[in-house]
């Protein structure tokens, strides 16, 4: 059984909670958490290069010399891309698609993993109720504050993931601090846990995450 420890907006300590096994004592397979990372980058790219083709490049139409007599290669048009300011030859064409797909399956699983990761780490802390604070990023900070003062691995992390059902509240608290990022529990994904050192996670997302 993994535990966290839980505390409410004032930063006080009201004892331990039982975090869901299901997500939180899961197999940890760093090889499903790396391909599913990069199945989430790549889809996000987009093809943005594109080069001209010896047919879209402007210049003149003429031909370069005479077909026969000069010992030299024939050639039709300056645009050929042996020239200098000729077209690309099999350059990209803006069409290309990395799309890659991953398993619902395995997007769970991965995802399991990281959190799994971070409950070993002992790199989660939960709070009782965010509704009762007050929207004022001071009182956020203030929070955080006196969190990390018993927290160790809380003080000495850069990167602090928020995990929510989606309060308004916190986001108005949080939304200005550069080092908390505002994570949701039904859009959560294994790239935006991996660029975080710990996670503070409310009562109500992870009752969430057990449903």
């Amino acid at each position: 059984m993994i535990k966290a420890s839980l505390y409410n907006i004032k930063a006080e300590s009201l004892g331990d909670i039982k975090l869901p096994s299901s997500y939180f004592e899961a197999k940890i397979s760093d090889d499903l958490i790396h391909q599913a990372i990069r199945v989430f980058l790549n889809n996000q790219r987009k093809a943005n290069a594109k080069s001209l083709g010896r047919g879209e490049v402007s210049g003149t139409t003429k031909k370069m010399w005479a077909q026969k007599g000069t010992g030299r290669a024939r050639h039709g048009s300056a645009k050929a891309p042996i020239f200098v300011g000729g077209g690309k030859a099999h350059g990209p064409r803006g069409i290309q698609n990395y799309t890659l797909k991953m398993t619902k399956s395995m997007r769970q699983s991965a995802l399991r993993s990281i959190l799994s990761k971070f409950a070993q780490e002992k790199s989660i802390i939960v709070i009782d109720k965010f509704s009762d604070l007050t929207p004022k990023t001071k009182e956020g900070l203030k929070l955080i504050t006196g969190l990390k003062a018993q927290n160790k691995v809380l003080s000495e992390s850069r990167k602090i993931g928020i995990i929510t059902a989606g309060s308004p509240t916190v986001k108005r608290v949080y939304r200005n601090l550069k080092k908390v990022n505002l994570l949701n529990v039904t859009t959560l994904n294994t790239y935006d846990l991996t660029n975080q050192d710990c996670l503070i996670i409310s009562k109500k997302a992870l009752l969430s995450l057990e449903k």
